[in-house]
């Protein structure tokens, strides 16, 4: 397929820039992947979708303050968006891979300078990132946390306030390490959890690092020679035994966003779910067949994206294409802090 089969208008106003005043005030859409058809509601009526058994499957991550605004030691500005910590023996993690924005690119050898004294060094490149060893061995995610900036993304065009730091952030997140939210994951409160569970729903949870690679556009028309970013998953053997029982009694488990569903999919490549850790850089387009996930909740994507392209391939090219038209015309709130859908399988993607 084409890059071009998954574009949409978007007029600019529908990008929501501020979340609703309640996480679970947003609107829903559900469509049935198999018929077609989709039903305006509100994200209020999910519990009413789930029955008792199902599992949802939720990603918790946790989005770090991931941006640093600074100096280069020769007096120009730059800005860094860290992209990974890497891990370091004894636990102190003090480098990172990172997009550096610059007038001019920063060599090997050169010096980035930060508030409170904060200093990194560039080592070098790895394909696109940059290197950093930040000095004084401090771990870097104390660094974030002391002198980062949540890194909201490129389509909300507002500074971060203090709203941003407690609301682009899921209220289960537990495993630093994202530069962008799961934003499927926004829409729950404690208050829906615990109702969710009071009603027979089961929670289980795996890990997926978000890149900045998320945003990234899929620059090639012919959708194949497109290649993904990596990032870093973890499912823990808990979710592996929720999954296999909840098969075994044939309620569906349910995705909590594209990235729960990517990790899902990636641990299953083999056939079957299985526990661990690992890079995953797998890209799900029409004609994919799941083994996992019976159904979906995620937010609207950006047009001719990757993340459109999974949405498409799960629930049918011509229903999301419809039900985005649909979400367009009824002025839906779109990206990070929009509205949600509630997508049932498609039969092309059933494996």
């Amino acid at each position: 397929m084409k890059t071009t089969d998954f574009d949409y208008a978007l007029p600019p106003e529908l990008i929501a820039q501020h979340p609703p005043e309640h996480r679970t005030g947003s609107r829903l859409l559900h469509l049935d992947g198999k018929g077609g058809d989709f039903v305006d509601r509100h994200f209020t009526d999910l519990p009413d979708l789930l029955r008792a058994g199902d599992l949802l499957v939720f990603n918790d991550t946790k989005v770090i303050k991931a941006r640093l605004h600074g100096l280069k030691s020769t007096g120009g500005s730059v800005e860094v968006l860290v992209e990974r910590v890497l891990p370091e023996h004894g636990g102190r993690a003090h480098r990172a891979l990172a997009h550096v924005r610059a007038s001019k690119s920063p060599k090997a050898g050169a010096r980035l300078l930060f508030a409170h004294g904060v200093a990194a060094m560039v080592e070098g490149r790895r394909d696109d990132l940059f290197l950093l060893n930040f000095e004084g061995g401090k771990n870097v995610f104390e660094l974030l946390a002391q002198i980062g900036e949540v890194p909201l993304p490129p389509y909300i065009t507002h500074p971060p306030a203090d709203d941003d730091e407690s609301r682009y952030q899921t209220v289960y997140a537990k495993n630093a390490g994202s530069v962008a939210a799961p934003t499927a994951g926004l829409h729950f409160d404690h208050e829906i959890l615990a109702l969710l569970e009071s009603r027979g729903v089961r929670l289980a949870f795996v890990t997926l690092h978000v890149g900045a690679g998320t945003f990234r556009p899929v620059r090639d028309d012919d959708v194949s020679k497109h290649v993904m970013h990596q990032e870093w998953y973890a499912v823990p053997e808990q979710t592996v035994a929720a999954v296999t029982r909840a098969k075994a009694q044939h309620s569906r488990v349910i995705s909590v966003g594209t990235t729960s569903m990517r990790t899902l999919e990636s641990a299953a490549q083999g056939g079957c779910l299985l526990a661990g850790s690992a890079e995953t850089a797998l890209f799900i387009t029409p004609g994919y067949e799941f083994r996992v996930a019976d159904c979906l909740i995620t937010n609207f994507h950006l047009p001719k994206s990757t993340l459109m392209m999974l949405v498409s391939a799960f629930a049918g090219h011509e229903n999301t294409m419809r039900a985005y038209a649909h979400a367009v015309t009824q002025r839906y709130r779109f990206f990070s802090y929009g509205d949600a859908m509630f997508i049932e399988r498609g039969q092309a993607g059933a494996a």
